[in-house]
This record gives structure tokens, sequence and C-alpha cells, in this order.
């Protein structure tokens, strides 16, 4: 492998940037290597993209097969998406792990949920008293990250969000997933499910619409970051027209959850709480999305820096996952533009490089 010279903006933090790196043996140095250089690349450079909710092997119907799981992450990384954290997937894309040429993923194993709880052939289902002994096994068969349901529409009771587990219960299997090593998110739309995951000690909180500002308080507190997955969000008008006359209080719920979606995840942000970019892929949301999920960041008021940050440098931190560091793996994407300054710049990327070798566009 040859050495590649990278020259203009290497944005290494928000306020950190270098002039100048090389690529050595599919690392990134800053000193500058013996020896010519092969090819140079100019540019505004950020670390590769992540994507923090994002399900490769799911599509609308469930799970997909392997060439059709390699696709998707084709998809998100010809998008900068370099970095994934899969938030649930029913199918085995450990795979994926041996494949230099697609992005890195950090795998949550299966979602888990009730039966009849939650969309149809996605999560495992099982009964409250199985739950610590499910996320034990899901904490094993992940890559550091257990995914939980904390709430959905009871069809066959109120007709309307409803958290699915005891909070005693979410408490041991919390308990019983960091034993093992691993952090546990969880998909929430309602208020009621997020007092009984914060007094669990949640790690991560997926969508979080029906936090209050004492919600937000609490978690801003205890470093608990919210992904808000604005695209998904965008469709719950159409959620609650699904829904129509059948159930009532889910429709207006949703609906109202929809529409406040802006104001809502700006005052996540006022509250102190860290936001971290996820597209909610693979169901209803197409893969590659990244870009368009913070273009919706900014047209709900968040600047375009604080969009960068969240796919960026505050992702990779929390996820103890490296940047644009000295020895590091030269996963990076290089722009014409700052998307800093314009967030559509992230749909143009003019270079892709992972693992140190060029993969696009």
């Amino acid at each position: 492998m040859g050495v590649t010279r990278i020259v203009g903006a290497i944005l290494r933090g928000p306020e950190d940037v270098a002039p100048e790196a090389w690529i050595v043996d599919g690392r990134l140095t800053y000193m500058r290597p013996a020896g010519a250089v092969d090819e140079t690349l100019a540019g505004v450079v950020l670390p590769g993209l992540v994507d923090m909710h994002c399900h490769v092997g799911l599509d609308p119907g469930g799970a997909v097969e392997p060439d059709l799981a390699l696709k998707q992450a084709f998809v998100d990384r010809d998008a900068g998406t370099l970095l994934i954290r899969d938030a649930g997937s029913p199918s085995n894309t450990s795979f994926l792990h041996d494949r230099p040429d697609a992005p890195r993923l950090i795998r949550a194993g299966r979602f888990i949920a009730r039966p009849k709880r939650y969309l149809r052939g996605y999560a495992v289902e099982i009964e409250v008293d199985d739950l610590v002994d499910e996320v034990v096994r899901q904490a094993r068969a992940g890559d550091g990250w257990v995914k939980i349901i904390a709430d959905w529409i009871d069809r066959d009771g109120s007709g309307d969000l409803e958290p699915l587990w005891p909070g005693a219960v979410l408490a041991e299997a919390i308990a019983a997933a960091h034993s093992e090593g691993a952090r546990v998110t969880a998909h929430t739309f309602s208020r009621d499910s997020i007092d009984p995951l914060l007094d669990a000690g949640i790690d991560c909180l997926e969508h979080g619409t029906g936090m209050t500002e004492a919600h937000m308080s609490r978690a801003a507190l205890a470093g608990v970051p919210v992904v808000p997955t604005l695209l998904q969000i965008s469709q719950f008008e159409s959620f609650a027209a699904l829904a129509g006359d059948k159930y009532p209080a889910f429709a207006a719920r949703m609906r109202h959850m929809g529409q406040r979606r802006f104001a809502h995840v700006r005052a996540m942000r006022d509250a102190g709480i860290t936001l971290l970019m996820g597209t909610d892929a693979g169901g209803t949301i197409s893969h590659g999305s990244l870009p368009d999920e913070a273009a919706e960041w900014v047209a709900a008021g968040l600047t375009p820096a604080e969009a960068v940050a969240a796919s960026t440098w505050s992702a990779r931190e929390f996820l103890g996952m490296p940047g644009l560091d000295e020895g590091a793996s030269a996963d990076l994407v290089v722009y014409a533009e700052d998307p800093r300054a314009d967030v559509s710049a992230l749909a143009r990327p003019l270079h892709i490089v992972l693992r140190g070798v060029r993969v696009g566009p």
C-alpha cells in the first residue's frame, strides 16, 4: 500500500484542525513519511460519518439475505457512513466484520419485545419473566450493545402507546447487560416509558419523542444521549393515518409528536442532552440517508456544526472509537466545502477512504 497525502482542513475535532496528514499502510499519521507520495487528496476532511441508529440486515418484511445486507452496508458507505451502530436486526450480520470494504459495524443483536407488541418478524418476542435471560443472550451475541423495545401500541388494551416492561425487570435486565460488558439502548416513543428507563440505568435512548422537560433534565444530568431520528418521526403523520378511527388515542398522540418534532429536538439540545445522529434506515427509511437526517436537524433549527459533531466526533467518542487520530485507521471523508457551514455538503463527498483505501464516490 502506497503513501497518500491529505491537504486542506483536517478536522480532528470541532476546534482542532490540521493542514496536512498522510496515509501509510492504511493508517493516518501527521509525521511526514519517507518516500514518494502516490496521490494527494485535497479538501475538508471529516472522520467517517457515524450512523447511530441503523438496521443492516432488515427491510420492511424482516430479515434479509446476506447479499442484500451487504448491499445495504455499501449504500451507507457510499454516502460517507463508515461506522454504524446497528440498533437491532433480525439477521446475523457479523459476517460484515470480515469485509474490509464494508463500514465498521457495532451490532446490538436482535430487538427484544413482547409477543405481538412490535413489528412482525423484527424482534425476539418474549414474556416479562424472560427479559433478563434474553438480554444476557443478546449481549453475548452482539458487539457490546443490546436493544430493547420499551413501548409500542397495545392493540388489545388501551389502543395507545404503552410500556412493555415493569421498571424492576428493566433495572435487573440492564444490570445484567452491564455485567456482561454491554450497554443497553431502548426504542421509546411514549412519555410513560422514560422514567423507568432512566431509573434502570439505560445507556442511550432512541427517538425520545415522549420526553418532558423533566425527563430531558434527568437525561442531561445522567449523561444519557438521545438519537432523535427526525426522518422517522416525520412519518408519524402517516402512522396516525393508518391507525384511523380504530386507535384514535394512538393516532392523536403520534400526530402531535410528529408535528412538534422540530421544537422537541431543540428543547432536548437546550436542556443539555447529547444528541447523536441516526437515520433508522432499514425499515421504511432508505440506507445512505445520513446527509438527509443532518439536513432535517438544520431544518429543525440546530446548526450545521452541531449536526456534523453529532455524526462524527461526538458519536465516535460515545462509542469509544477513534477519529482522525495519529495511528488510527484512515476512515475519512473529503469534501470540497465545509459541512459545518453548509450541511448540504455532506451529500457531496469528493473522496471516501475506508481502512486506508479509496472506496468512492
